[in-house]
């Protein structure tokens, strides 16, 4: 049985010998914990740090590159010896959106199936799980973000775990070639959302070896990753999966042509763009040799809502991986679930907008089937943000506060305030994670949504209020 650090330095004090009377023992600096922990796939060493241990990079499927390029996510192989979890793996793929309100931490790369877990150091129970998914318009985005760090919900007693799924022309596409190789047995298009099935499925499997509960799970997104709850929540291949959702400022699909011919349509015309014809026989081939870069080809946020030609495809309602949502809730065909969902109060389109109206729909929607429904309004604007202009709390505005990570967004410029509604704001989420309830000691009461109306707001002054909607 291994030592503990305490003790180990003990034992080398007393086999070293006295020292000289008089002399004085020189400190020794304690080098950081490196824990380790064993999945299916071969052991991983990770780091303890400030009451948390983290294990970050951890490959839950092959490196999509080559032959791999647009193919489901393929199961990784095992590996030899202690992998180093330390650090964050790549992000995926993308044009990097220079505005963006939470850049990565690492360079984008094709190969970057990666998965990353934080829990309170030393937890000895099973630990309700979390698994974010990030938005940026399936274009953009990524796990490595500072603000979207697990650590300070870790402290408040669950597990935290994000990763990366592939984006833009990588995560959605297809093609004439694609279709007639078949090589995932009618699995086309959706390789985004594959990669987000392959991580919960990759939960349900080894979760438990970091002392997480596969059968407490929620899952939580932002915007396109809002989307993405909706997709998994009605997806066949998804159910059973998870227990809980978050689903914050982000509607049901479809989008736009959300059917393969339409994203076969695009892809053909992205080939021809690049030179390989639909009809040519080596086709795939070809499309795969391209370069990263240029299937990029400058797709991002910004050229995503500039106004042109649509160029690439987003997920498509496939029928297997991914259906039209809103169909399938009105159908009654999804996993009955409790729901916390909600938007900003400056949220895209406004208080009319397809964030806000939309959370609105889909609170009534769930509520009316039966399902515990906590509908909220996020309204705080960080001190350091507040203006004569400022008109409220805009798109994503509200992560750091449900991560509590407002002293990294901010910095110097987070007040007490507003450290104290990230506080609040993670508390719910933390609740909710933990028994499908966000209400807590300390807390102002939330009650389920019903024919009232009522929401809670997370007001712009700072405290959090229930109270009918505008």
């Amino acid at each position: 049985m291994p030592l503990s650090l305490p003790l180990r330095l003990l034992l080398m004090t007393m086999l070293s010998g006295s020292t000289a009377i008089g002399a004085t023992a020189q400190p020794r600096a304690q080098p950081p914990a490196q824990p380790e922990v064993m999945i299916a796939q071969g052991r991983l060493r990770g780091t303890t740090e400030d009451g948390v241990t983290a294990f970050k990079g951890v490959p839950f499927a092959q490196p999509p590159v080559g032959d791999l390029r647009w193919r489901a996510p393929q199961p990784i192989a095992r590996w030899q010896g202690v992998r180093d979890a330390s650090q964050y793996g790549h992000d995926c793929m993308q044009l990097p959106f220079p505005s963006d309100a939470a850049p990565l931490g690492t360079p984008p790369a094709e190969d970057c199936l990666y998965i990353n877990v934080w829990k309170p150091a030393g937890a000895k129970a099973k630990l309700p799980v979390m698994l974010w998914i990030y938005g940026g318009g399936f274009v953009n985005g990524g796990s490595s973000p500072p603000t979207y760090s697990g650590a300070a919900l870790a402290r408040q007693g669950i597990m935290v775990v994000s990763f990366n799924y592939r984006l833009g022309r990588f995560g959605t596409f297809a093609h004439p070639a694609l279709t007639r190789a078949d090589a995932d047995k009618g699995l086309f298009a959706n390789y985004g959302y594959l990669d987000q099935i392959a991580a919960l499925r990759w939960v349900k499997a080894n979760i438990a070896a970091f002392g997480g509960d596969p059968a407490n799970v929620t899952i939580i997104g932002e915007s396109a990753g809002g989307m993405s709850v909706h997709a998994l929540l009605t997806s066949p291949m998804a159910q059973g999966l998870f227990q809980k959702a978050v689903i914050q400022s982000g509607g049901p699909m479809p989008m736009g042509d959300a059917t393969l011919a339409g994203a076969e349509k695009l892809g053909a015309a992205f080939g021809e763009k690049k030179g390989v014809r639909a009809d040519d026989p080596n086709a795939l081939a070809k499309l795969r040799a391209l370069p990263a870069d240029t299937v990029v080809d400058g797709l991002n946020l910004a050229s995503l809502f500039a106004g042109s030609p649509r160029e690439h495809s987003s997920p498509i309602a496939d029928g297997r991986i991914a259906v039209d949502s809103l169909a399938a809730y009105q159908a009654r065909r999804f996993a009955k679930v409790p729901v916390m969902i909600g938007a900003t109060s400056d949220d895209i389109g406004g208080l009319t907008g397809p964030m806000v109206a939309g959370a609105r729909a889909m609170a009534q929607q769930f509520a009316t089937q039966g399902v515990p429904t906590y509908y909220y309004r996020f309204s705080y604007v960080a001190d350091s943000l507040r203006t004569a202009k400022a008109k409220g709390a805009g798109h994503a505005s509200e992560i750091p506060y449900f991560f509590d990570t407002v002293a990294i967004k901010y910095g110097g410029a987070a007040t007490d305030r507003d450290k104290m509604m990230g506080r609040t704001a993670s508390a719910y989420l933390v609740n909710f994670a933990k028994k499908g309830d966000p209400n807590g000691d300390a807390l102002p009461a939330w009650r389920r949504y019903g024919a009232d109306g009522s929401m809670l707001d997370m007001s712009a002054a700072g405290t959090a209020v229930e109270r009918r909607e505008d």
